[in-house]
């Protein structure tokens, strides 16, 4: 990786951490809602709108390809809400339809694009599986506020958040408007993932916000506390991912972050204080003797 000898990796490593908590406190919602899944179909729907932005513009303009994944992931998440209210079909299979759909029509346009003159030099290859090496200064600054914003729109509104996402029908009948929950939900996710693909690409984002949330499920029941772990969990895997990645030339930042998260996940579904496997066993050991 270029950036381990220059300034450029501390930019890098605020930025994949404030990405790792956002994705972290996000994917909390996702995993109490039931819809991890989810946010791993509006990162792969986020490609086709990068790439027809890139089409429209000629140019890769970092800000308006961001502007075309955002739309493109809430035309999918507006798809996918349409798709469960007017049909027989499942949420989970109506997001596995717009993942594979919406990827597959990206990966098309991007075959057609990096055919033309120039598209060949776009870089967009890079939004796949990111491109943390470019981030600067602006990243840090970028994510630093999507950080604080997720923290602020979820810790103000806790109490709400807590019955929105456990009984969804009581807090209709406190005359909490379940449809703008719902909305400002979708609202942080897609923030959060089009943000974030340009650190860990639009297949890699989607595990910084499941890893996180699960990992931090198998040290705690209660949920303001699984929101903290999760967050420490997210900003710790930017941390070690994006450190372990800039220790060799050729490193890539994102899947090394994935790893990272992936091995506290594996450390955490072993060793957990509340659902690890080695505490169930040492438990119903206990129980028989």
């Amino acid at each position: 990786m270029s950036f381990m000898l220059g300034s450029n990796l501390l930019w890098v490593l605020l930025s994949t951490i404030a990405l790792g908590m956002a994705a972290g406190t996000v994917g909390c919602l996702s995993y109490w809602k039931k819809q991890s899944l989810m946010s791993d179909a509006l990162a792969h729907a986020a490609l086709p709108g990068v790439v027809i932005a890139f089409l429209i513009i000629g140019e890769k303009n970092g800000p308006l390809l961001i502007v075309g994944a955002a739309i493109s992931a809430v035309v999918a998440a507006l798809f996918i809400q349409w798709t469960v209210r007017s049909s027989r079909i499942h949420e989970d299979t109506a997001m596995g339809i717009v993942l594979s759909s919406f990827f597959g029509l990206g990966m098309m346009l991007l075959a057609i694009t990096n055919r033309t003159a120039n598209g060949s030099q776009s870089g967009l290859d890079g939004f796949i599986f990111g491109q943390a090496a470019s981030m600067v200064r602006t990243d840090v600054y970028t994510m630093g506020i999507l950080a604080i914003l997720v923290l602020l729109v979820i810790g103000l509104g806790f109490k709400e958040w807590k019955i929105y996402l456990f009984d969804a029908q009581f807090a209709s009948g406190l005359g909490l408007s379940t449809g703008a929950m719902n909305t400002l939900y979708t609202a942080l996710l897609v923030l959060t993932i089009v943000v974030g693909i340009q650190a860990v690409g639009v297949i890699l984002i989607a595990a910084l916000l499941i890893i996180p949330a699960v990992t931090a499920r198998y040290w705690t029941s209660s949920f303001s506390r699984m929101l903290v772990l999760s967050a420490i969990f997210g900003g710790g895997s930017g941390g070690i991912g994006t450190f372990v990645s800039s220790l060799s030339t050729g490193w890539p930042t994102g899947p090394f972050i994935v790893l990272a998260a992936s091995t506290l996940f594996l450390i955490s579904l072993f060793f957990g204080k509340d659902k690890g496997l080695a505490l169930q066993y040492f438990y119903y050991k206990k129980v028989r003797s």
